[in-house]
């Protein structure tokens, strides 16, 4: 399977704005293909634009803000989640993971999510409403993704 995403696929597993990724693309540092005036970027796209050292940094501290502000936020409202799921995997099973993320993060409302793969781990930090994010893991964990 071909995964292809769009910048707010990127956006929304790095943490990164549109206008920082555009930055990046005019960097160098991330490369796709536009098609029919949307950007498309492949998975091996992403896994060298994940692989820049610049970018590596500023994702993990993308990360760790994300847990960060998780635990700070003593005033919550209702009841909320903070998963990290680190996965053992090859570059093509995480690539997998991603794509399987980015579609059902599309249908949820209140939760987020980040995505990294580093020397065979995938890492997966989901984030926010509890009934949402349990609802992403038992989608997780009821799929093949081989």
């Amino acid at each position: 399977m071909d995964e292809r995403y769009d910048l707010s696929d990127i956006a929304m597993m790095t943490g990164f704005t549109t206008r920082t990724l555009r930055n990046y693309m005019s960097q160098g540092f991330l490369k796709g293909e536009k098609i029919n005036g949307v950007w498309r970027f492949t998975a091996d796209d992403l896994d060298a634009f994940f692989s820049e050292p610049f970018v590596k940094e500023s994702l993990r501290v993308k990360r760790s803000a994300a847990v960060f502000d998780f635990l700070a936020d003593r005033a919550k409202k209702t009841e909320r989640i903070c998963v990290i799921l680190d996965i053992p995997a090859s570059m093509g099973k995480g690539n997998r993971i991603s794509a399987f993320f980015c579609e059902k993060m599309r249908e949820a409302s209140d939760a987020s999510f980040t995505y990294d793969w580093d020397k065979g781990v995938c890492r997966v930090i989901l984030n926010g409403a509890a009934d949402q994010v349990g609802g992403l893991i038992e989608a997780y964990r009821g799929v093949d993704l081989g």
